[in-house]
């Protein structure tokens, strides 16, 4: 008979950022071995459950018992199975043995490889009852749970100490042990609301009646919504929004809906995992804290006390936030005034270290980096910074913007390390500085700078704006992409501790995206100079530009780029890799076209004739020049001809920039080329012939392949 299974372990309070992950992965692993053992089939759904207190899952059409099975048993080969007089060998006497067959009872069976001896044995269905003990324990030791615990006199480990166990097959009660307990029907509900024990009478009517009775909203995804609900109803009461991610760019958080808001959440996902009986509330705090930057008060109250601050539609943050509780009351004022007590301490500490950093000017922490270890092979983030200021200057110098302010922006942009509000907050390195250097009387563009250095943090975070800014940003992403990878810290697997990966999507997405003409060789090149010399490998330029290439490809493949035409504008870029994506989409409108595979492989034959040459011919080849006295052949000419008619329209849409409309020029030279490889021999015998139609096939492959080289188009 197929029911629904229920399976509930009841536990002390569970590590909030890790309850979604251990309520899914449980809810996998069973699943997943129902289904294997057969109890479990395609009619089956799974439904996760997790709250603060539970993990749980329930799983509709599990069926009571194992339908009756025929299993193949796999035994030796045929050839290694019989021996000479073609009786059974000694492997397959054992293999007999172990299934409990005789020799008639085999079959022969191929796998289209070879052919096997194999048992064919009936196998009694068992019961979900016998089963499901297993299945519980071995998922539970499958769950990722980074330490676990014991309570107390029992030598039982879990992430959390576990107080009940309940599995039910539609009403029935399955006895399965874990943990020394016996499961049963009976739960409990929240913890503060409901003080009697939820007996669940059906495993279908699991989540209704532990919210009905016990005050539990079972469901992460539904409490989570909830949530979000409750957040946008109250933040629009007031005209305000809320943020929910410490990593937030105010732009873009300005014009988000609602919907989005909530799915980027972090806090969110927190927030919902410590609560089971969702209220949110209005808090406030005196409006004189808000004179310390918003981004120490958001992150104050995000971290601290797991609030959600409140901007209004300009970006400027309230005095007020929203606290979610677990407790659903008439009367919250005890909640809202005893949160709001919470919070003041908190505030007082962000100003108090806001006040004694700006004591100190930026310009006299400079000496003190010094004293800190960027690493050991590398010295300090004093001779760090120094490294990052000539460069940051040279960068500046090539993108014509004041290199002197870039130099200051360097020299100062780590001193923000060593105050007392970074050190309370390491995310705010760099906004911080933005603030001191603007107090210390600096410049705007070098304050911006200051903090834009770090961008892009993360994916999707926005870039530097200002050349000044993109100058430090590149040579402190720079100097940590080429000494680390210099001195041998290279990323392998998942594992980049220095996050070399990040910094070298952030060059790549700054030299892209904003766009700067700016070659990624010679940055590279100045780079590693910039360092002592001896103190990196003699090849860690051409390293890292190598490591940076695989890097842009998955760049370019995760906006939808197909793999070839990557390779066949990287081919042709050089490094320049602000016209990669107009080349692209060139080329994307290129390949669009009926003829494009027909052109794609004729320069792909022209590419490889031209090689064959330069092999041959060498140096001579590289120089050749064409003769038309030396076209015999009318096919040749006409070529000629169409090619000097489409240059000057091609190198026009080449230099503005229409790299599509450079591609379809070519469209013109189709029949001329297809009558050239017709019509006419290029390998004659006569060199001169020879050197000359060469020629002609190394323009054409130059105009051909001005945007990309297409022959990687070709199929």
């Amino acid at each position: 008979m197929k029911q629904t299974l229920l399976i509930e372990l009841l536990t002390e309070e569970l590590p909030p950022k890790a309850l979604e992950k251990l309520s899914t992965t449980f809810a996998d692993e069973v699943f997943g071995a129902l289904k294997e053992q057969a109890l479990a089939g395609e009619d089956s759904e799974c439904t996760p459950y997790a709250t603060p207190r539970r993990l749980a899952l329930t799983i509709t059409n599990v069926a009571s018992l194992q339908a009756d099975r025929i299993i193949e048993r796999k035994g030796p080969a045929v050839n290694a199975g019989l021996d000479a007089e073609g009786k059974p060998s000694k492997a397959l006497e054992g293999f007999m043995r172990s299934a409990s067959v005789t020799f008639e009872q085999l079959v022969r069976v191929s796998d289209g490889k070879a052919e096997y001896f194999a048992a064919k044995i009936e196998q009694k269905g068992k019961s979900l009852d016998d089963c499901l003990t297993d299945i519980v324990v071995q998922a539970l030791k499958k769950l990722p749970v980074p330490k676990l615990m014991r309570w107390g006199d029992s030598d039982h480990q879990f992430v959390r100490p576990v107080h009940a166990l309940t599995v039910l097959h539609g009403s029935r009660v399955i006895l399965v042990e874990a943990f020394g307990l016996h499961s049963g029907n009976v739960t409990s509900g929240h913890r503060f609301l409901v003080a009697e024990p939820v007996t669940i009478a059906q495993a279908d009517s699991y989540e209704t009646e532990l919210e009905n009775e016990g005050l539990v909203i079972a469901s992460f995804a539904k409490r989570r919504e909830m949530i979000a609900v409750k957040l946008d109803k109250h933040a629009e009461s007031l005209n305000a929004i809320w943020i929910g991610h410490a990593n937030f760019d105010l732009k873009k958080l300005l014009s988000m809906s609602n919907e989005d808001r909530s799915v980027l959440s972090s806090l969110l996902d927190e927030v919902t995992a410590l609560v089971e009986w969702p209220e949110v509330y209005v808090g406030e705090f005196e409006s004189e804290y808000l004179e310390v930057p918003q981004e120490c008060l958001i992150l104050t109250m995000q971290q601290n006390q797991k609030y959600f601050p409140l901007l209004d539609s300009n970006g400027k943050l309230l005095n007020k936030f929203l606290i979610v509780s677990n407790m659903q009351v008439s009367d919250p004022h005890h909640i809202i005034e005893g949160n709001q007590r919470v919070v003041r301490p908190r505030l007082a500490d962000a100003r108090f270290f806001y006040n004694q950093d700006r004591k100190q000017k930026l310009e006299s922490r400079v000496e003190k980096l010094g004293h800190v270890v960027y690493h050991n092979k590398l010295g300090s983030q004093l001779q760090r910074v120094e490294r990052i200021t000539t460069l940051a200057g040279g960068i500046a110098h090539l993108l014509s913007a004041d290199k002197g302010d870039a130099e200051l922006a360097a020299r100062l942009c780590k001193t923000d390390l060593i105050t007392d509000m970074v050190g309370e907050f390491p995310e705010l390195q760099g906004v911080m500085g933005h603030y001191y250097a603007l107090h210390d009387g600096e410049k705007a563009e070098v304050a911006e700078a200051i903090e834009a250095h770090y961008h892009p943090r993360f994916a999707g975070d926005s870039l530097p704006q200002s050349k000044l800014a993109c100058a430090v940003a590149l040579a402190d992403k720079l100097e940590t992409l080429l000494g680390i990878y210099g001195i041998g810290q290279v990323p392998t697997g998942d594992k980049d501790p220095f996050g070399l990966r990040r910094h070298a999507l952030g060059v790549l997405r700054i030299l892209i995206e904003t766009p700067l003409d700016l070659p990624l060789p010679l940055l590279l090149k100045i780079a590693a100079e910039n360092f002592p010399s001896g103190m990196l490998s003699v090849t860690v330029a051409k390293d890292v530009e190598g490591f940076m290439l695989d890097r842009l490809r998955g760049y370019l493949r995760d906006r939808n780029f197909e793999a070839s035409h990557i390779e066949a504008v990287l081919y042709t870029v050089g490094g320049r890799l602000h016209e990669a994506l107009p080349r692209l989409h060139g080329v994307r409108t290129f390949a669009a076209l009926s003829v494009s595979k027909d052109l794609a492989a004729a320069n792909k034959r022209v590419q490889n004739i031209i090689r064959k040459n330069q092999e041959e011919l060498g140096a001579a080849m590289s120089n050749a020049k064409i003769d038309t006295k030396l076209m015999t052949d009318e096919a040749e000419r006409n070529l000629y001809a169409a090619m000097q008619d489409i240059t000057p329209f091609a190198q026009r849409y080449f230099d503005r920039g229409e790299y599509g409309q450079n591609l379809k020029a070519l469209v013109t030279l189709k029949p001329f080329i297809d009558d050239f490889f017709d019509q006419v021999m290029v390998m004659a015998e006569d060199k001169a012939v020879r050197m000359n139609r060469a020629a002609l096939l190394q323009q054409l492959g130059g105009l051909m392949n001005q945007v990309a080289d297409i022959s990687k188009l070709a199929a």
